[in-house]
């Protein structure tokens, strides 16, 4: 069943690739537990098939880091852009898109986050196997107070300027 608004986020772990060491967080992949993470914060959660992928390379992350500044503007504390890709293809896409810094790249890499919340698109059929759905959420302190889930093969209600007309 997908998550709905107003309910909290499930528990589980993503990963990130950390470049820069810093107190508690070594140099490679580092995992987290999203209840740690988004506790007391207001974050943006997008949500992409796979890193790389064409409409994901183009217009979903690019959108985020074009409206970056307005986001921030409108008391978003992070962004965080995942896909069901290794901490390492997260790493890489996000250095390639000049998105470090900015977005948080958060690989869940065999989907267990993503089957927690209800958002996994099965694409076997394709060879990609098991994805993210395409989707946008904003959550205030682990609540989900929006959610805008793409039909499939649409980019139309998870882009940047989607979640600015909400906030």
């Amino acid at each position: 069943m997908t998550i709905q608004v107003g309910q909290r986020l499930p528990d589980g772990t993503l990963q990130e690739y950390i470049e820069v060491e810093t107190a508690g967080c070594p140099v490679g992949p580092n995992s987290f537990q999203v209840a740690d993470l988004v506790k007391g914060k207001r974050i943006i959660i997008f949500g992409v098939p796979g890193a790389y992928t064409p409409t994901c390379s183009a217009k979903h992350l690019p959108s985020y880091l074009q409206h970056y500044d307005a986001l921030k503007a409108k008391g978003i504390d992070e962004i965080w852009c995942m896909a069901v890709n290794d901490a390492f293809v997260m790493g890489a896409w996000g250095r390639h898109e000049k998105a470090t810094g900015k977005i948080r790249m958060m690989a869940d890499g065999s989907a267990e986050y993503t089957k927690k919340l209800g958002l996994e698109l099965d694409l076997t059929a394709r060879g990609m196997g098991v994805r993210c759905q395409r989707f946008a959420m904003l959550v205030e302190d682990g609540v989900v107070k929006a959610l805008n889930v793409e039909k499939p093969g649409q980019y139309e209600v998870s882009s940047a300027e989607a979640m600015l007309k909400l906030l």
